[in-house]
């Protein structure tokens, strides 16, 4: 079984969101015209409480945009976002969401932020999504949404680790750095992700 997971197609990373990945708009309608060819499809959403740590406003000396520390753990501050029930953690409106069988949240301990769909940074706590898709029999992915530095990557990097055979759909996803978005990919290929 086959699975599309989508990451983070969310309000606040969208144009006019409080951390806007550059054309993130972009992936939607591909993601929508992508959707029907797999078996399930799930998405995450990054659902942080209002005081959560990588939040540059959460510190009273934080910048943004300025590498810290959050649960001894290298952390970038980012502005306020995708707050649990705000408009800019709702998944984008443009996104059909009818394939959608199940919506993983991430980032709920406002201790540790989580990149990653399965797990939170330090890797302590898993999301749910593993189990879930063990469950329905996948054994392949493909993985597309926002932001392909980050999230996305993380995401597709744990599948890979957990036994999952993973591609990222570049032209469903957006970077907020694209010079360290082409890093990261010959990284993924180097670990036996697939681009495509």
């Amino acid at each position: 079984m086959k699975a599309l997971i989508i990451v983070d197609v969310q309000n606040d990373f969208l144009p006019g969101g409080t951390l806007a990945v550059p054309a993130g708009d972009e992936v939607i309608a591909e993601i929508n015209r992508r959707s029907s060819g797999f078996d399930l499809v799930v998405a995450t959403q990054d659902w942080h409480p209002a005081n959560h740590g990588s939040f540059a406003s959460a510190h009273s000396d934080g910048k943004l945009f300025e590498l810290g520390e959050l649960d001894g753990l290298p952390q970038m501050l980012w502005p306020d976002h995708c707050v649990q029930g705000s408009y800019g953690a709702a998944l984008a409106e443009a996104l059909d969401q009818k394939p959608i069988a199940a919506i993983f949240h991430k980032g709920m301990d406002a201790r540790v932020d989580s990149y990653s769909g399965f797990f939170d940074n330090g890797r302590k706590h898993k999301t749910g999504l593993e189990d879930y898709l063990k469950g329905m029999g996948v054994a392949r992915m493909a993985v597309c949404g926002l932001a392909a530095d980050y999230c996305v990557f993380y995401t597709a990097r744990d599948a890979l680790e957990l036994g999952f055979k993973v591609e990222i759909i570049l032209d469903a996803t957006r970077a907020i750095d694209n010079d360290q978005w082409k890093t990261i990919q010959r990284e993924f290929k180097q670990s036996g992700g697939k681009l495509i």
